[in-house]
């Protein structure tokens, strides 16, 4: 499987766990290891979207896509 359908896979299982708490994220686009997302509703305006950001989506990622270095919120 490719690196980017890989990513786009990971994503959304994990904007099912978003979702059910009022949150999404946007995939914009991956570059040189560098995974570019946009979060949405509730996750927009969240004290703790940068921890999610971080611990939670980047964390994943890393895991499950060899080759990610970094995920950014654009």
């Amino acid at each position: 499987m490719e690196e980017l359908d890989r990513i786009k896979e990971v994503l959304e299982d994990i904007r099912a766990i978003l979702q059910a708490d009022g949150g999404d994220l946007e995939f914009l686009g991956y570059e040189e290891g560098i995974v570019k997302l946009r979060l949405m509703g509730a996750c927009g305006a969240c004290p703790f979207s940068q921890m999610t950001l971080k611990m939670g989506i980047e964390r994943i990622l890393k895991e499950k896509v060899p080759g990610i270095k970094e995920v950014e919120a654009v």
